[in-house]
This record gives C-alpha cells, structure tokens and sequence, in this order.
C-alpha cells in the first residue's frame, strides 16, 4: 500500500466530511486521540468532535494545497497538510496548516491519534 496514495485518500476523506458533516469525523478518531487545536488541547473522539462542531462557522470549505507523508512506527504515517480555508460569507480565505499522526486499525483502515490544527496568519 503506497503511503502518498492513503494519505490523499485519507485527506480527502476527511475534508470532505468536514465541510459536509463535522459530526461525520468521529469514526476517525478514538478516546486516545488527541486534537490540538490553536493550542487548545482535546483528548477522546467525542471532545473533540465536540469541539469541531462548536466551531463559531457553519459553513466552510477546504481547499488543500499541499499533501506530505512520512512513514512512522508500528505502520503510521505522519500526514501535513496546508491549504486555505473559505468560510462563508467572507471575502477572504485563511491559511492553514494540519498534522495527522494516523496508525492502523486491526481491520486494515486508520484513524487519527494525533491531530494539530493552526491558522497561519501572515
């Protein structure tokens, strides 16, 4: 299984369920996961779809620039990703910037342990 291929299958996965459903994303955790979020840290798939959820925008759209991946132990993968994000109703998009610590499940697919969240103001 190429690692570049599961991480453009996955980021896309999980972007497009974001801007669609951000309930959607807890299968893609698991209560050792963690979110850091701008800082603030969230630990359990329910905390932090809770947190995801109660971001202050209903409506948003990720647009993903660029995709990079590193194999990690036990068959992870390190996944960053930097891209802009359109909310609606504003002119102007932000940058942001994402990394995924994601390790295999024993039934073949992955999930998020770890997950770091930061806009990029310039």
């Amino acid at each position: 299984m190429d690692p570049d291929s599961v991480a453009k299958a996955f980021v896309e996965h999980y972007y497009s369920t974001f801007d669609a459903n951000r309930a959607g994303l807890a299968n893609l955790y698991q209560e050792g996961s963690m979110l850091t979020f701008e800082g603030q840290k969230i630990q359990g798939s329910q905390n932090i779809v809770a947190k995801l959820t109660s971001l202050p925008f209903q409506q948003c759209k990720h647009n993903i620039t660029t995709v990079d991946c590193q194999p990690s132990g036990s068959g992870g993968m390190l996944v960053f990703v930097s891209g802009n994000l359109q909310l609606a109703g504003e002119q102007h998009a932000l940058k942001f910037s994402q990394m995924f610590h994601l390790k295999p499940t024993p039934q073949g697919s992955f999930y998020v342990l770890n997950d770091i969240f930061r806009l990029n103001y310039a």
